[in-house]
Parts: C-alpha cells; structure tokens; sequence
C-alpha cells in the first residue's frame, strides 16, 4: 500500500467535480470529516449508551459518548506524532502533495470518534442480545429464507459493521451517508472482511466483521479506492488501512486505563490494590513526590492515569514506525499493543477490570435485562414490517409502524432488507428509549 493513495481526500457519495473544488479550497478537508461524525443524530445518541456500567446514577461513569470523545483525542495525538514521523521519513509527502502531520491526526480523531458509533444499546451484551434473537429466538425463523452470509451477519450483529453502514447508507436528505473521506472510511474499518467465513486466521483483521451483505458494493469501493490489499483470493477481505492500528491504539489505550479507573472510582477495584497495578506501568515516569502530596483517591487515579495514557501513547507510536513496512505490506498481524513492552501490566489491569467491573453483580443484571428489552422490540417491529410486506398487517402492526422513522418504514424490499430495518432502527436507540419503548409496547408505562 501507498501513503499517497491511503489520505485520500476524496468524499464517498461525491461526484469528481465537487471533489476537486472542495480539496483545492482547503487542506482542511479531513477536518470536515470530524465536524459531520459529531453532529450526527447517531452520535449524539451515544449520550445515552452504555460504555462500562449500564445506565449509572453517578456523574463520573463514563458513556460512549465520552468514552468516544477521550478516544479520539488520544487518537489524534498518535496521529499527529505518527505523522510527523512519517513526513520526516517520506519527506514527498510535505514537499509534493501537501500533507502535515495534522492530517493524520485529523484522519485518526475522526475515525476514532466514529468508532463505537454503530453500537447498540447495552454495551457490548446488546451485540450478544441481537445476535441470540436470531440465532436461539423468535429470528431462527428466517435461516432459511437468508443466504448463509446475510443469515451470519443477524446472527453475529457486528456494531463495526453497523457503524459502517451508518457512515455510508445513502437516505433522503443524506446521499453517500456522512460523507466522508475515504481516508477516514478506511482508518475506520477494523475487520475488513464479511461475515464469513468466520476467523478464518488468528490475524487481527479476521478478529470480527466490517461491513453487512448491504453495504459489501459501498465497502468495496472504499477497499479500491484507497489500495486496500486482497488478502484472500476466494474471501472478500482485505489488510488493515495502516491508520487503523492507530485507532484501535487509541480504543485500547483509553478502555485499559479508563474502565478501570471507573472501577477504582465506584468502589468496585480496592483503591490500595488497583494503584499498584497503574504504579507498575508508569515506574519510569512517575514523580514520587508530587503523587504523595495528592490526597484523594480521584486525584491519585487522574495523575496516574495521564501518565499512563502518555506512556502508551509513546509506545504505540514507537511500535507503529518500527513496523511501518510490515503494516504497509499487510504483514502485521496484531494490535499495536500487543508488542508493547508493558505488555503484561496491561493484561493484569484487564484481568482485574473484567473480574471486578465488567462482571460485577450490577453490570450482569442489566445486561440480563437489555437481552430480554432488545429480542422483544425486534420481534414487534421485524413482525410488524413483514406482515405489512404481506398485506396481513393487524390494526396493531399498523399502529408499530407508525413509531418507526420514515426512513425506517419502507418495507417492500428483500427480506433481509426488511429484518434490517428493523435492526438498524433498534441499534440506534439510546439505553433509555430502548427501555421506555419497551415499557409502552408491552403496556408497563404508557405516560
């Protein structure tokens, strides 16, 4: 792969003259990507959606929408660095196309704060909770009326690939979805490849699924545009746009450090026990003086906490140029992390995080609920589309239409289309409307 063709600057949905004028005006032009991600109504309705701890009460549990918002901003600083790096390594890209080390941070930024923006309500289990819908539910229903791909992209709902599809679907007001540049398209793109075949290597790009069956033309184009290299001669998959190791850098970094000092925060991870672990990561840069005149728990947790973003920081920045051949050449095959010399004392953290928050008592019963909330609003409204398609839709599945968006409610098309709507509609939602949605229909609070 080649830097050059890698930033691209051209806007998916965007005829060649537009284009043109736009990049010609301004080198600015990542920068719009950054501006259109966080004015979207997708965005915003990460306010509401659950990063660690589901639907909190305390004002310092972070959201995905914060937890987008810090992402991203570790995100541009190793972007930023990067790029600097790069220019002084490949110096034509300054000299003859232009580019500064701000574009890669701005590439970097926006793809990071897309990052989550697919997710559905309910963490990580509202994926998990869809998925069992179609797999073990009332959605087994439709295996074999689906290809096996379209039936695997229901059953394994990936919000990397919802996210995909919410930056590129085309609908009324909203040709080419957001509209952005390729560049930022690609860096966004984790798992390049469809559904199946499922990990098909231990590759970091197999991990997952990037994009469903409806968007594989709009993924396509993106892959081609930007040199994206094949990476299967009979499955559609590709390497890593080489920015993307960043953006999952920057993921990894903030969910490490910042999940657990949520934790740490709600009482959940022993404060004496939990510094320590933060303490051996930042041996190196830590000033002993200045942390013994801190006196509260939350200030011990911020100093540590900034030195240890900037200590992986650093570090994926060294990793990132030291392979910067290999991941050109599609031949690195793991996180950036997981060549870190504090490789250890990241797993450790991790290790306490998922035995002390992610499985904590109050986290496990809300995702218990969110399964039964999400599998009983996608069989309303999945029933409610196609019984409309047959003409055998009740006064009821009518009155369930009506809820749905306009740009929800066409339901002439293939059945995976429709059972899309559905989902798509449903993944959207905050944690709370999903709640007070499920509450009306099944005639629990109808204020």
């Amino acid at each position: 792969m080649n830097w050059e063709q890698l930033l691209s600057l051209k806007r998916f949905g965007d005829t060649n003259k537009r284009l043109r004028k736009e990049q010609d005006e301004t080198r600015l032009g990542f920068e719009v990507d950054y501006d259109r991600i966080i004015f979207s109504s997708e965005f915003r309705s990460l306010q509401d959606k659950t990063q660690v701890i589901p639907l909190s009460q305390t004002d310092f549990v972070h959201t995905r929408l914060t937890h987008s918002l810090e992402v991203s901003v570790v995100g541009r600083s190793l972007g930023r660095l990067v790029g600097k790096k790069l220019l002084e390594k490949h110096p034509h890209l300054n000299n003859i196309h232009g580019y500064q080390a701000n574009d890669f941070g701005a590439i970097v930024a926006a793809a990071a704060l897309a990052h989550d923006i697919g997710n559905p309500p309910f963490g990580h289990s509202g994926e998990k909770a869809i998925g069992e819908f179609f797999k073990t539910g009332e959605g087994k229903q439709f295996k074999n009326q689906l290809t096996e791909k379209e039936y695997q992209d229901l059953c394994d709902f990936e919000g990397n690939a919802n996210g995909f599809k919410i930056l590129t679907e085309s609908r009324a007001g909203r040709e080419g979805g957001l509209r952005l540049s390729y560049a930022t398209l690609g860096a966004f793109m984790k798992y390049p490849k469809e559904s199946l075949p499922k990990k098909p290597t231990k590759h970091i790009a197999d991990k997952k699924y990037g994009f469903f069956q409806n968007e594989k033309e709009a993924f396509i184009d993106v892959a081609n545009e930007l040199g994206l290299l094949k990476r299967s001669k009979t499955d559609l998959s590709f390497s890593r746009h080489p920015l993307t190791f960043l953006v999952e850098a920057a993921d990894d970094i903030c969910y490490t450090i910042i999940d657990f000092e949520d934790g740490i925060n709600l009482g959940l991870i022993q404060e004496e026990f939990a510094l320590e672990y933060l303490i051996n990561l930042v041996r190196d840069s830590i000033n002993t003086k200045k942390y013994h005149q801190l006196k509260n728990t939350q200030d011990r947790v911020s100093y540590l906490r900034a030195l240890a973003i900037n200590t992986l920081i650093n570090e994926a920045v060294t990793i990132f140029m030291e392979n910067e051949e290999a991941i050109l050449n599609g031949d690195f095959n793991c996180a950036l992390l997981d060549k870190s010399k504090y490789e250890a004392q990241i797993n450790d953290i991790i290790k306490i995080s998922i035995e002390k928050v992610y499985q904590s008592k109050e986290v496990v019963e809300k995702e218990i609920a969110g399964y039964r909330i999400l599998s009983d609003l996608l069989d309303v409204f999945i029933t409610a589309i196609n019984n409309s398609y047959e003409n055998k839709a009740s006064n009821y599945d009518k009155l369930v239409l009506h809820l749905l968006p306009e740009n929800y409610t066409e339901t002439k098309s293939a059945l995976y289309n429709r059972i899309f709507k559905a989902c798509s509609f449903v993944s959207n939602m905050s944690d709370s409307y999903a709640i007070l949605l499920f509450n009306k229909i099944r005639g629990i609070n109808i204020n």
